[in-house]
C-alpha cells in the first residue's frame, strides 16, 4: 500500500485532529449565527473554488464551500491545485493507494486515476505531490464527505482548455465533484488587493474568461479558467460564497493575500 503522507500538517494546518475539528466547528457556528439566507446551507454544488493558505487565514472561506460540497455525499472528490514547489509542464496525477490526513486516511480512486492517465496522458510526478494547495483541502473532504475517495491533480505550465476537458469529463459522473484550489492577489496593500481580487470574482460570477485576464492575479488562475470554461459548456451557475484577506486575521493591511470561495450549481 502506497500512501501520500502529509507534507504540511503542523505548518499550514494543525497536525492534531481535535484542533482541526474545533476550528471547523467554530467556523460553522459563525456561519449559522450570521447567515441571512438559510437556503445556502442546502446547496449541492458540482464544483467549488477554495483558497489554500494557512488555516488561520483562509480556512473560514474554504470551510463554507467544502461544507456545501459535503451535501452532495459524492463518491469521489477530485482536488485540483497549482504547483508551488516544483516546475511542472502539464498536470501530474497522484497515483497512491491512500491519502493521509490527521483525521484519518482517504482512499485514492485508483480506477479513476488510471482512467485519467490513459485518456488524457496525465503522468505521475511524485515530487509534485508534496503540494499544499491540494493537501490543505483533504481534512475538509475527510470531515464533510467521510466515505469519499479522492484524486489529486497538481498542474504547472498547463493549457486551461486541456484541463477543462478533464474537468468536463469528471463531471459527466454525477457521483464526482471537483475542488479548484487558488488564492487571489499576493502582498499588495489592501486597497490594491481588493481591486485586483474584484476582477477575479467578477470574472467567476460572469463566467467571463476574458475578464479573468484583465488583472486577476490568482495563483491558481489556470484552474479557475478551466473551471469557467467547463461551467460555460455545462450551464453551471456560479455563486460567490465568501471573500476576505489575510488582514482579517493578521490586522496587517500593508501586505495582504486575498481569498475567495465559490460554488458551481447545476445538473
Amino acid at each position: 500500500m502506497s500512501t501520500r503522507e502529509t507534507a504540511v500538517a503542523g505548518q499550514f494546518y494543525p497536525s492534531d485532529a481535535s484542533e482541526i475539528k474545533a476550528m471547523f466547528e467554530h467556523y460553522n457556528r459563525i456561519i449559522e449565527e450570521h447567515l441571512q439566507n438559510e437556503e445556502l446551507l442546502h446547496m449541492r454544488p458540482r464544483a467549488v473554488i477554495v483558497p489554500h493558505a494557512g488555516y488561520v487565514y483562509s480556512a473560514f472561506t474554504a470551510n463554507i464551500a467544502m461544507r456545501l460540497l459535503g451535501n452532495t455525499e459524492a463518491k469521489r472528490v477530485v482536488v485540483i491545485g497549482p504547483s508551488h514547489r516544483v516546475f511542472l509542464k502539464g498536470t501530474s496525477i497522484s497515483d497512491y493507494d491512500s491519502y493521509n490526513t490527521p483525521l484519518g486516511a482517504l482512499p485514492v480512486d485508483r480506477e479513476l486515476v488510471h482512467e485519467l492517465k490513459s485518456r488524457f496522458g496525465l503522468q505521475f510526478i511524485p515530487d509534485a505531490h508534496h503540494e499544499h494547495s491540494t493537501e490543505v483541502q483533504m481534512p475538509f473532504v475527510k470531515t464533510y464527505d467521510t466515505d469519499a475517495s479522492v484524486v489529486e491533480l497538481v498542474y504547472g505550465e498547463e493549457d486551461p482548455a486541456r484541463l477543462a476537458e478533464v474537468i468536463d469529463y469528471l463531471l459527466d459522473d454525477p457521483a464526482t465533484v471537483v475542488v479548484i484550489s487558488t488564492d487571489l492577489s499576493h502582498y499588495y496593500d489592501i486597497k490594491k488587493a481588493e481591486r485586483l481580487d474584484s476582477i477575479c470574482m467578477d470574472a467567476v460570477q460572469k463566467l467571463d474568461v476574458h475578464e479573468l485576464h484583465q488583472g486577476c492575479e490568482a495563483c491558481g488562475k489556470i484552474g479557475v479558467e478551466a473551471m469557467l470554461l467547463t461551467a460555460q459548456k455545462r450551464g453551471l451557475k456560479p455563486i460567490l460564497l465568501d471573500y476576505r484577506t489575510s488582514a482579517d486575521a493578521s490586522g496587517d493591511t500593508a501586505q495582504v493575500v486575498g481569498y475567495m470561495s465559490a460554488a458551481f450549481l447545476g445538473e
